[in-house]
């Protein structure tokens, strides 16, 4: 089951943390207007990827929610297990620089959110 439920519409991005991640990353839901996404890729490799001090929010093995700072930049992630990873890649002119999700479907989120920024 995914940690996540992804929204793309034809202005704003949508992503709603499920279940008890909602609590765990003290986050309800964020929305973004399409302008503000540079793009998004599955990318499963994220486990190596430094992740930072994380606050607020929970971090565990193989589970992160919530908010986490590395080298100057903010980032939300709600991530149960990396083989379903998906990067979210935002503008300056928003709260987080990019999100760190896992979904159901990676490639078909992947694909949804590309296609609405008119992205091959």
């Amino acid at each position: 089951m995914s940690s996540n439920r992804v929204t793309v519409t034809p202005e704003h991005l949508v992503v709603e943390p499920v279940g008890l991640t909602k609590l765990w990353s003290f986050t309800r839901r964020l929305q973004f207007p399409l302008e503000h996404v540079r793009g998004a890729t599955f990318d499963p490799g994220m486990r190596d990827e430094p992740k930072g001090w994380r606050g607020p929010g929970l971090g565990l093995p193989g589970r992160l929610s919530g908010t986490f700072h590395a080298d100057g930049k903010k980032q939300f992630w709600n991530i149960s297990g990396y083989e379903r990873a998906i990067v979210i890649t935002l503008d300056a002119a928003e709260k987080f620089d990019r999100l760190v999700i896992t979904v159901d479907d990676p490639d078909q989120v992947v694909d949804s959110v590309n296609s609405a920024l008119g992205a091959p």
